[in-house]
């Protein structure tokens, strides 16, 4: 699967994409959408920065509360350097900044494992107001231990998290982090991270405010099951997904034999690779607790070697 759509909301706000040259954008209160910017990949007349030069002459960006970082030319060659020291210099034009989300392409105009990032961390440094932070690619993608006091959403999405970014998250304080949304990958695109890297995540120490785990799509995605069956942070959680990866009858045995899942308010499972009778003892251990369970084994597909050896697949790696 690859990404075909947009995110079409950032902080709880719809997504509006500033137009192109030759269009006026509609009248839209600044405060009132989370703006999209991105360069034409089809015009070479206009990169990144120039757009995002056109948008603040434009926009009353004092009131802008949600940028999304749409295309940069040949994602799949340059990374957005240039993209961050341009955000870090105008960050005082930004003072209702709350949201960013840097690398919101689809499938056509970069593969989400094409897609080359960098360190994205000065953006956290240069808004220490940021309450939503989202990155799309993990190729060069660097997170070295951060502390920042208003953080509460995380999302790193991959077709391959690197270990170093995994443990750079794991080592950063963020106290008022409610929702982590990590996609570990595979390690044909760089997912190289093993289920001991999530230790200091899964520990919670510097997580006291987190309520939603999301480790997924995931190759590793029974070994990560069984790491969280024990794991210390589960027990404040209200949402526990680990959806999209390779999820096996033996991983989610394993998350059942461990500690007591009936307090959350969701168990989010879907693309999976559960057989019928594991499905039923979910249901009946969590389900019937009042728990909201998410089985739907969407396009999950195997094929198989000729020995029969099984190939499983994440939802989400080129």
């Amino acid at each position: 699967m690859t990404i075909g759509d947009h995110l079409d909301e950032l902080f709880g706000l719809p997504a509006y994409t500033f137009p192109g040259p030759e269009h006026s954008p509609r009248p839209v209160e600044p405060d009132a959408v989370a703006w999209r910017v991105g360069s034409d990949v089809y015009d070479a007349d206009e990169d990144w920065t120039k757009a995002f030069a056109r948008f603040c002459s434009t926009v009353d960006t004092v009131r802008v509360r949600a940028l999304i970082v749409g295309a940069w030319q040949e994602a799949y060659d340059t990374d957005p350097s240039d993209v961050i020291e341009t955000l870090v210099a105008a960050r005082d034009r930004f003072p209702a900044l709350r949201a960013v989300f840097l690398g919101d392409m689809v499938g056509e105009e970069c593969e989400i494992s094409w897609i080359n990032q960098t360190d994205v961390t000065p953006l956290l440094d240069a808004f220490p107001a940021l309450e939503e932070f989202g990155v799309r690619g993990g190729s060069g993608l660097r997170f070295p231990a951060v502390r920042h006091g208003s953080l509460r959403r995380l999302v790193i999405e991959t077709g391959g998290l690197p270990a170093e970014v995994v443990r750079g998250v794991g080592g950063s304080d963020l106290p008022e982090l409610v929702h982590l949304d990590l996609w570990l990958g595979t390690p044909e695109y760089g997912g190289d991270c093993e289920a001991a890297d999530l230790e200091p995540i899964l520990s919670g120490a510097r997580l006291p405010s987190l309520r939603h785990l999301a480790l997924r799509n995931s190759e590793i995605q029974d070994a990560v099951a069984a790491a969280v069956a024990a794991a210390p942070v589960v027990e404040r959680l209200e949402v526990l997904d680990l959806s999209m990866g390779v999820l096996t009858d033996e991983g989610a045995a394993a998350l059942l034999g461990g500690q007591p899942l009936t307090h959350l308010k969701k168990l989010d499972l879907h693309y999976n690779y559960l057989s019928e009778p594991l499905q039923e003892r979910i249901r009946r251990t969590v389900e019937t607790a009042g728990v909201e369970v998410d089985l739907d084994r969407d396009d999950a597909e195997e094929d198989a070697d000729d020995d029969g050896t099984p190939w499983r697949y994440v939802a989400v790696g080129e």
